[in-house]
């Protein structure tokens, strides 16, 4: 039977008062504006309510008021702010704050709230929001959601946030929404990246992911999401020593520790040759990842081997390892005072003897793929680069190819805002596909050649020009989407329908190439000792 619902009907319906939303702004006047903002959203709720059900609803005069406590959210107790058995959700916008950014208070904002918790001091200072939150609903059925910037769920930063939270606090991640951008409204800011990360302290069988393309979002039902916010288990990775599949070993170059005496420029090069002809045979080609990139050149004095009696023939040479000696004998570092006995070698060597490929540590997050090239062994592999040793055409195809950059866009760490690759955590890591044929991998290698071939039709373009997104070459893109298509087969007939797909399946490769690995480690007897 219906009948026309009177005002006293309305009010019944209207579950919600401002007085039953709390929290915590360290500031006064913000505090004050956030009460205010509640008001008038209550104020906006009203008038849609009155107007769905005909009834004009209104709550005048104001007699309930928002609970905004005026304090710093990392020292206040919250159980002082609302008891969790009174809390029923807890929502925010902590501040996206990186390591380099944090100020000397926030810096022991981070102290007091994860105390010696191992690795916690790359954490972004949003973090402390997770884990304050996640003691404060443990036991509960609080549901939990934060804006967050997306770095928490990349490169080093989940494997030393969530299994905190996975092990000691029996959080469930709820829903997720992968990267999108920011716009902030206030002026002079730009936009961020950004993710929402809903959680709780039970499980729950509705589970979903938003993946944003634009201003277009997919909503994508899931079992279980894992911290890189993609169906997967509740793990993180870790740095690991050695490949987990069978590939050469990725490594870091030589570094000089030097303060520059050993490294020239152009400039420098030209005025000790032009003094000392006869030097000339000292000098190496030095691989940086700024050079490299970029089409400079830049030199080092490579004199491992050099007989004493050679340095000693060439004045300016003889003045740089003085210098270098100095230079180590001077620092508040042991290791480095050692070094002063070996003035006239690089601080750390790891030159390769064989042909290999080189990876630029540090890449702009802009590029779809991450520029590697192979070099001889004359060339010097500064620190700013890594190297795979004998590394054939199949394994550069595999690493140029965008399976491989899925997994560093989703993987790898950040300087800023740029891709750091990383041997222990990008690369070891890194599931190789098994069971290739002879027949998929000529195909790759082809594919690979390809794209070398191709980038030779360009050779006034540095490789910063050719993988700039908005420059890239047609013949260059169509090369590496060939690759992509022949590296793609090795891992499944299918094609991958986006980066997301690539990750998840990824991830459940990486699952089973691990667990005989942790299922070995779990058998090995204590007496043998500590394992990696």
């Amino acid at each position: 039977q219906q009948h026309e619902m009177s005002l006293d009907d309305v009010t019944r319906l209207s579950k919600l008062n401002v007085d039953q939303f709390y929290g915590i702004e360290v500031e006064e006047f913000p505090a004050r504006i956030a009460e205010v903002a509640l008001w008038l959203t209550d104020h906006q709720a009203n008038v849609a309510l009155s107007q769905a059900f005909g009834q004009l609803y209104k709550r005048l005069p104001l007699r309930a008021s928002p609970h905004i406590h005026v304090g710093d959210a990392l020292r206040l107790d919250w159980r002082k702010v609302i008891p969790p058995v009174e809390c029923s959700y807890i929502l925010g916008n902590p501040p996206f704050v990186g390591k380099k950014a944090r100020n000397t208070e926030q810096q022991a904002d981070m102290a007091i709230v994860f105390g010696d918790v191992k690795g916690s001091g790359v954490l972004d200072y949003v973090c402390c929001w997770y884990l304050l939150a996640a003691q404060y609903i443990r036991g509960t059925h609080i549901k939990v959601a934060f804006v967050s910037t997306n770095s928490i769920t990349q490169g080093e930063q989940p494997g030393i946030l969530w299994p905190l939270f996975f092990r000691n606090l029996d959080l469930k991640i709820h829903f997720g929404h992968r990267t999108f951008a920011w716009e902030s409204e206030a002026r002079g800011k730009a936009h961020v990246h950004v993710v929402i990360i809903g959680f709780g302290a039970f499980d729950t069988g509705t589970k979903r992911i938003y993946d944003y393309d634009g201003e277009n979002a997919t909503v994508l039902p899931v079992t279980n999401i894992s911290p890189y916010l993609v169906e997967g288990r509740d793990a993180a990775l870790q740095n690991r020593e050695h490949p987990i599949s069978n590939v050469p070993e990725m490594q870091f170059g030589n570094m000089p520790n030097d303060d520059g005496n050993l490294v020239l420029s152009d400039e420098e090069k030209r005025q000790l040759l032009q003094f000392e002809p006869g030097a000339r045979a000292l000098i190496r080609p030095l691989l940086s990842a700024q050079e490299y990139l970029h089409g400079a050149n830049r030199w080092c004095l490579w004199l491992k081997d050099v007989p004493p009696q050679k340095i000693s023939q060439f004045d300016e040479v003889h003045r740089r390892v003085k210098a270098v000696r100095d230079y180590r004998a001077a620092s508040g570092r042991e290791a480095t005072k050692q070094l002063a006995n070996f003035p006239a070698l690089f601080g750390e060597i790891r030159q390769p003897s064989t042909q290999y490929v080189l990876i630029p540590r540090h890449s702009s997050e802009t590029r779809r793929y991450i520029p590697f090239s192979y070099f001889d062994p004359s060339y010097i592999v500064g620190d700013s680069c890594l190297f795979l040793p004998d590394a054939t055409l199949y394994h550069f195809g595999v690493l140029s190819s965008e399976m491989h950059m899925a997994w560093v866009r989703q993987v790898c760490g950040r300087l800023e805002s740029r891709y750091r690759y990383s041997v222990k955590l990008t690369y070891n890591n890194y599931p190789w596909p098994a069971d290739v044929t002879d027949k998929q991998r000529a195909t790759v290698e082809a594919a690979a050649q390809a794209v070398l071939d191709t980038r030779t039709k360009f050779p006034t373009s540095t490789l910063a020009d050719l993988y700039d997104p908005l420059m890239m070459p047609a013949p260059l893109l169509k090369a590496h989407q060939e690759l992509d298509r022949a590296v793609d087969r090795c891992y499944r007939p299918d094609p991958f329908p986006s980066d997301r797909h690539r990750v998840e399946y990824l991830f459940a490769l990486y699952e089973k190439l691990t667990v005989p690995l942790v299922a070995a480690a779990k058998k090995t007897p204590r007496r043998l000792g500590k394992q990696r």
